[in-house]
């Protein structure tokens, strides 16, 4: 069993030079509803991104914000559910395809989270062919817990993070789709050596189960695994690793409570046997969203640090990594006093973040010097 480090609450103790840095801080855009996700297109063509309302644009230097690009598909924007993450396919250079996660309804009037993609034209103004490949089953979702974030691995893999749609036992049942980090081709099709393959009672798309609602994942570029962070009840925002066939225990195994201030009913402790405890654990949750690992060379300063957003503490999360390991935490832009929604590391080596606001903003991030 892995250890669960120590959260220290006081950030500014935590990691104290990161934590106390100045930061460079560039608002790109703003008057953006409620943005969700960015993907940098290659070239020096900017970015898309996803608004929660249902439309994909793409921003560029010097040119802004464009019209919304049409062929999106129909999105339910209710609650927490909308257009959700982009990803480029690994051979976008030659596909033009852009993945695309949101959630959607049936007849019965609940939701569930979808993913698909499209052909991107060579301006950028149309998806064509959008293909859906993948939905959340059963529809359960009356406006919570999609998840909906999507990593391509070295190998092609595409992994997409579900959320329970707020029905806890449903994170242990191998028959349904929620609460689960999913693995298929990046046409969408099943694995041969997914961990539930073959399995009358399971699934095969599932990768690792027993989650709550995830809201970040990236690829550690040091130790190529995937890292998964979710958020908890109250309390217990955690960091995993999602590994082929494991269980990472919710709703048996939490570090929270119901936000009535009573036990989980179906917890058990906050760690069970048969279940993975978290690599990292937030005894009261920052409210945890999008994550980037910064490997790149531009800021050496910056180089082994994981940053995350976070929602509820509207703040930017820093935590400093070795190999599949975290030892310090510290936090950025605490005084902005914005919901973080997604952070990531463009080409040029600065960070890009996301607020999630009715005016959200697009900022770009670097150390002052």
């Amino acid at each position: 069993m892995r250890p669960i480090p120590l959260l220290l609450l006081l950030s500014a103790l935590a990691l104290p030079a990161l934590s106390q840095a100045a930061v460079r801080v560039e608002v790109l855009q703003n008057r953006l509803a409620h943005p969700w996700s960015l993907a940098f297109l290659p070239d020096d063509q900017g970015m898309l991104i996803t608004l929660r309302g249902g439309e994909l644009k793409r921003w560029q230097p010097g040119k802004g914000l464009s019209a919304p690009i049409s062929g999106v598909p129909q999105v339910w924007a209710n609650g927490q559910g909308g257009l959700l993450d982009v990803a480029l396919a690994p051979d976008f250079a030659q596909s033009r395809r852009v993945w695309l996660s949101y959630a959607e309804s049936d007849a019965s009037g609940k939701a569930g989270t979808a993913v698909g993609y499209g052909r991107l034209s060579e301006d950028a103004t149309q998806l064509s062919n959008f293909t859906v490949v993948f939905r959340q089953q059963p529809k359960l979702s009356v406006g919570n817990h999609f998840g909906g974030r999507l990593v391509f691995d070295g190998k092609g893999y595409l992994f997409i993070g579900l959320g329970e749609n707020n029905q806890r036992p449903t994170a242990q049942d191998l028959s349904k789709l929620q609460g689960k980090v999913v693995r298929l081709t990046e046409t969408g099709g099943v694995p041969s050596d997914n961990p539930f393959v073959g399995r009358t009672d399971a699934r095969p798309e599932i990768w690792a189960y027993g989650i709550r609602n995830p809201q970040g994942m990236a690829m550690n570029p040091w130790s190529d695994a995937l890292w998964l962070n979710e958020h908890g009840p109250r309390g217990g925002d955690e960091i995993n690793i999602p590994q082929a066939g494991k269980n990472y225990g919710w709703p048996l195994a939490t570090h929270g409570i119901n936000y009535s201030g009573l036990p989980i009913p179906e917890a058990k402790g906050k760690t069970v046997p048969g279940t993975e405890p978290p690599l990292y654990v937030w005894p009261i949750s920052p409210g945890v969203s999008g994550m980037a690992f910064y490997s790149a060379p531009t800021f050496p300063q910056w180089q082994h640090k994981l940053f995350i957003g976070a929602l509820k503490e509207t703040s930017l999360i820093v935590l400093s990594v070795d190999g599949n390991q975290v030892h310090e935490e510290g936090r950025l832009l605490e005084a902005r006093g914005k919901r973080i929604r997604d952070v990531r590391v463009g080409p040029d080596g600065y960070l890009y973040v996301l607020t999630d606001e009715s005016n959200g903003e697009l900022l770009r991030l670097s150390p002052e010097n």
